[in-house]
């Protein structure tokens, strides 16, 4: 947290000084902060800004009232007392001016982030016109931080607080409006959810870069990255650019005129040095100016951009959940982050995966990482849309790991994931660990025989295998022409067909019980 109270003020932002300037006389407030915000319940919550160097700006929120000093570069930063549940306050900041936030609740906050599925709007999922309509939640607070992608920190973005309605719902995180619905109808607090999330962002965007830096392992991704940063001209790709569309533009008219069908217009190149690819970018220009703001914890849907680098994944993740909360000074507050769904054809037979590699490695991160969790989902994904449209479950399974973990509800929330395997004659039996609820046993879906299991001997040639459930928390798996087993696989695929589920309906986590050499193992940049 220090690196970031160093840094975060003291930058000039790309987003113009109106924000950041310390020459400016008026008291004033980062955007994440505002009329309609919510405050993180039970703890104490810092509040920053900026103000004249030396100047003593008065804080004051209910019968709260606090005294603190602008440094010499204009910043400030205090800590409001923890307040219980309850609202609506007002928040009054006063030096040689006075900023006012009205209308303020404390309640639960939570971070919406990741790529695509995650920014994936209320509009584009199932049932739009419903849930947009239905959308009548006044304390469900939202706020979406702009996309900029930089490497110069920034420490406010444009940005402000809405109350949940059919106005203002559309437009949001659809697997965040979920969630926060569902934690708000059962909880019966104010929500706050800030959408921070970037379509196609890489985990390592949202790293600083200096921590990527000093770890050997991301030498070949930086070393690639440099390249790009000392090659590329935005200036000349748009030029080349330019010169394609007058050359299609001629074309047009010369098929048109011949009765041919029209050639595929050019499209614009985009500035990989601004994008959300590019090591740091969004940790700088997304993260960073909400770094501080109390919050409850994090819900995370991202995967797809690394699924090529699947074993980096297994690291570089976990690093950056570590990062996010160094950062945040709240100890290991919640992360819980969805798994990748199903994707791409189904397949004959068993295959490598480099989608259930970087599944293996979200999974991994679990048992790596204290007060994390992951919302299975292989079987709601959709085989020709990145963006399967029912968002509405995955934000409520992700409620459940909340719910279940954070809150004290009696849900069942954890998938039946791989424990332990044994070899017995020609079979192999696995056992599964289903957590400690009661709905956590062990059943099928559609058919009682469970699919999507696979068995190898020592040669690792792979065979759809025979299964049956034994108990709460035993699979028994076999093969007539496998006589000396040594490996399972379940839903080991881009889009695995299986059914193993546990009695509250959760999916089971896919797993392999071998470590032989994954497709992914090479790819480091």
């Amino acid at each position: 947290m220090q690196t970031w109270i160093r840094t975060a003020f003291t930058v000039t932002t790309l987003i113009g000084s109106v924000h950041s300037s310390v020459a400016l006389a008026d008291v004033k407030l980062p955007s994440v902060f505002g009329s309609h915000m919510v405050l993180q319940r039970g703890q104490p919550n810092s509040v920053w800004g900026w103000a004249d160097a030396g100047e003593q700006v008065a804080v004051t929120l209910g019968n709260q009232n606090y005294q603190v000093t602008a440094g010499d570069d204009g910043t400030w930063r205090m800590k409001l007392a923890a307040l219980p549940m309850g609202g609506p306050h007002v928040l009054t900041i006063k030096g040689k001016n006075t900023v006012t936030c009205d209308d303020v609740l404390v309640g639960e906050v939570w971070i919406c982030s990741g790529q695509s599925n995650m920014q994936m709007a209320v509009q584009s999922a199932n049932d739009p016109d419903l849930e947009i309509a239905t959308a009548k939640f006044p304390q469900i607070r939202l706020i979406s931080v702009p996309q900029v992608g930089t490497q110069e920190p920034q420490n406010d973005f444009k940005g402000e607080w809405k109350v949940c309605s059919p106005e203002n719902v559309s437009d949001f995180s659809a697997i965040g409006y979920f969630f926060g619905r569902q934690l708000h109808q059962t909880l019966g607090v104010p929500i706050g959810l800030i959408d921070n999330s970037w379509g196609g962002s890489t985990c390592e965007a949202w790293v600083r870069r200096d921590l990527l830096k000093a770890d050997p392992r991301y030498t070949l991704l930086l070393e690639r990255w440099r390249e790009t940063e000392n090659t590329y001209d935005h200036k000349v790709a748009m030029e080349k650019y330019q010169l394609q569309l007058a050359t299609w533009k001629v074309k047009v008219v010369e098929t048109r005129q011949e009765g041919q069908s029209q050639p595929a217009k050019p499209r614009p190149p985009r500035n990989p040095l601004v994008g959300q690819h590019r090591p740091a970018n969004l940790y700088n220009g997304v993260l960073l100016p909400t770094i501080g703001y109390g919050i409850r914890g994090t819900i995370w849907y991202q995967g797809e951009s690394n699924t090529g680098r699947a074993y980096q994944y297994r690291y570089l993740f976990p690093l950056m959940i570590q990062h996010w909360r160094d950062e945040w000074n709240q100890g290991d507050f919640p992360f819980y982050w969805v798994q990748l769904a199903d994707f791409h054809n189904e397949s004959a037979d068993p295959q490598e995966s480099a989608w259930a590699e970087l599944r293996e490695a979200q999974t991994m991160t679990v048992r790596a990482l204290p007060n994390t969790g992951q919302a299975v989902i292989n079987d709601l994904g959709e085989a020709n849309d990145i963006h399967p449209k029912n968002k509405q479950d995955v934000g409520k399974r992700l409620a459940r790991v909340a719910l279940a973990r954070d809150y004290g509800v009696d849900l069942c929330y954890q998938s039946p994931r791989y424990k332990s395997m044994e070899v017995v004659g020609s079979k192999i039996l696995v056992t599964i660990d289903i957590g400690q609820h009661r709905q956590g046993a062990l059943d099928t879906f559609d058919v009682r025989e469970p699919l999507g299991f696979a068995i190898a001997s020592a040669d690792k040639q792979f065979v759809w295998a025979k299964a049956k459930v034994v108990g709460r928390d035993k699979v028994e798996v076999w093969h007539d022409d496998v006589q000396e087993p040594v490996a399972v696989r379940y839903a080991w695929a881009d889009n695995p067909v299986c059914n193993l589920r546990n009695q509250a309906g959760l999916p089971a986590d896919s797993f392999r019980t071998d470590d032989w050499r994954g497709v992914t193992v090479d790819a480091y940049k």
